[in-house]
């Protein structure tokens, strides 16, 4: 029996095999169907998801794994008060924070709400000399050579019972450190791919030509202590650089770890380092690790909200750090809603359609047909899929569509 086009809806009749999400109901009409239920059960198997995967780095000391601790909620680093606690890269999870979901769920009364998460990881304090090997600091570069973006901790506290190698607090003067090792690190990455390019350049490929003047203009840069990001780069040239997974070309998030009473205002020291980062047009976001790691410990909402309160907080300062990520990344969110389940997914910013589908489950491209959807706005005025079915609120759009923030979506495909 071939496998029929599954129709992906929240609710419809009888005839259809019905699919939310990727949890998939079919109609049993026959005792060929227990195939169609295996084929099912390898797709659930399979079921791929999209998330961000964030490095925090920074020197010893600045607030690393307390921060680490407060966003993860499936591993725990120990923040110990040593230079080198954090060896092995501790890898942790953490929902996405996203109001609409909720409101979607108030509506649909799904079985279970699945936000969508960011994968954290967290590795040892970096110190001066790291890209030759001081502080294992190879080890610890090569853990985040893969991650879509770079958080950096910096402290801008005084607090002589925490250990500091560096002298007095120089935010500024941390990052250039950081700065440093990363670039040294991409120097080293580069010169070794300039080398063997530099040995095809008799081949006269003009594709092997222009890579290798891609790669010295990157080498020159570097050599000038600058960051990869700053080349401003074309799509074409980043070509020649994507396998080397550049570190100063990862978009940068910065933390000033602040103490207590600078917590909402910030103090001299997250002032110098906005000032410092301006050039980059980077986002500096000013919290109290230690206040953010208590925050997260709370699991009872209302002791929760009891606390923030305490602090004059309307949201924990990570919600802000993970939305500051999300627009880093040029990353956006659409929904799927079902009686299953109501479920958020996460998307670059220009996927069309098909692309959106793919985060769901691969075979969702390849078959793709078309796509259910209605905007969140009109979700949440009309109440329901078919409310807004009804009033034409609902649109069917095919491969060219492109997926804005916040879209309502259901995938039709042929398998």
């Amino acid at each position: 029996m071939k496998l029929q086009t599954l129709i992906f809806a929240a609710e419809k009749n009888s005839y259809e095999h019905i699919a939310t999400s990727h949890e998939f109901i079919f109609s049993q009409l026959t005792a060929q169907n227990s195939q169609l239920k295996n084929h099912t059960s390898d797709i659930l198997n399979q079921t791929s998801h999209m998330g961000l995967q964030a490095g925090i780095v920074g020197l010893p000391n600045v607030g690393k794994s307390t921060l680490f601790n407060a966003v993860s909620n499936s591993a725990k680093a120990q923040a110990s008060n040593y230079r080198f606690c954090t060896i092995d890269p501790n890898v942790g999870l953490v929902d996405v924070p996203d109001p609409r979901l909720n409101k979607l769920a108030e509506l649909v009364k799904p079985n279970r709400i699945v936000p969508t998460q960011i994968e954290i990881v967290d590795i040892a304090g970096l110190v001066r000399g790291a890209s030759k090997g001081e502080g294992l600091g190879n080890k610890f570069l090569a853990n985040i050579r893969e991650v879509d973006a770079i958080v950096h901790v910096i402290r801008c506290f005084e607090d002589e019972n925490i250990l500091r190698d560096e002298g007095a607090i120089n935010p500024v003067g941390d990052k250039d450190i950081i700065d440093t090792e990363l670039q040294l690190k991409d120097l080293e990455s580069v010169e070794k791919k300039l080398q063997r390019t530099e040995k095809l350049l008799r081949t006269a490929d003009v594709k092997v030509k222009a890579e290798y003047e891609v790669l010295k203009k990157c080498y020159e840069h570097l050599e000038k202590g600058k960051n990869i990001r700053e080349l401003d780069l074309s799509k074409e040239d980043k070509t020649a650089i994507a396998d080397l997974f550049l570190l100063t070309d990862k978009p940068v998030l910065y933390v000033a770890n602040v103490d207590e009473p600078a917590m909402h205002t910030g103090n001299k020291y997250s002032d110098a380092l906005k000032a410092a980062v301006a050039a980059e047009n980077a986002q500096v976001i000013v919290m109290n690790n230690s206040i953010e790691q208590q925050i997260a410990e709370i699991e009872n909402d209302e002791d929760r909200q009891m606390f923030m309160e305490e602090y004059k907080m309307t949201e924990p300062a990570l919600d802000k750090l993970i939305h500051a990520a999300y627009k880093l990344l040029n990353l956006q969110t659409y929904f799927t809603a079902g009686v299953q389940e109501v479920r958020a997914w996460t998307i670059h910013q220009g996927w069309k359609a098909p692309q959106a589908a793919s985060v769901i489950h691969t075979d969702f491209e390849k078959g793709f047909i078309k796509a259910e959807v209605i905007g969140y706005n009109d979700f949440i005025q009309y109440g329901s899929e078919a409310a807004c079915r009804e009033v034409g609120k609902l649109r069917i759009e095919g491969k060219e569509y492109v997926v804005k923030d916040g879209d309502v979506m259901h995938f039709r495909f042929n398998v």
